[in-house]
């Protein structure tokens, strides 16, 4: 998923990792040079879609959400943890 909005420099990383984290789920996300923020995720499709709706929310306080591209694919089990992406 790519999140369009004012998501960088507000702790969009680091409260997206927390809530995939209490979701169980595994990934990483990263800024863009673009200005937005990739996020790839693994999991249950109810946990995927509880951190879709927080992401759709805005995120963090700061942030704001403007669109969200997002792409589907089969999941191969090859990601361990949810981590940052510098």
């Amino acid at each position: 998923m790519q999140v369009f909005g004012r998501v960088q420099g507000v702790g969009f990383r680091n409260l997206t990792q927390r809530q995939a984290r209490r979701h169980g789920l595994t990934g990483w996300v990263r800024n863009e040079a673009d200005g937005s923020v990739r996020l790839v995720a693994e999991g249950p499709r109810a946990d995927l879609d509880r951190l879709e709706a927080w992401v759709l929310a805005g995120g963090p306080p700061q942030g704001r959400v403007d669109r969200i591209e997002r792409t589907h694919s089969e999941a191969d089990g090859a990601l361990v943890g949810f981590v940052i992406h510098r």
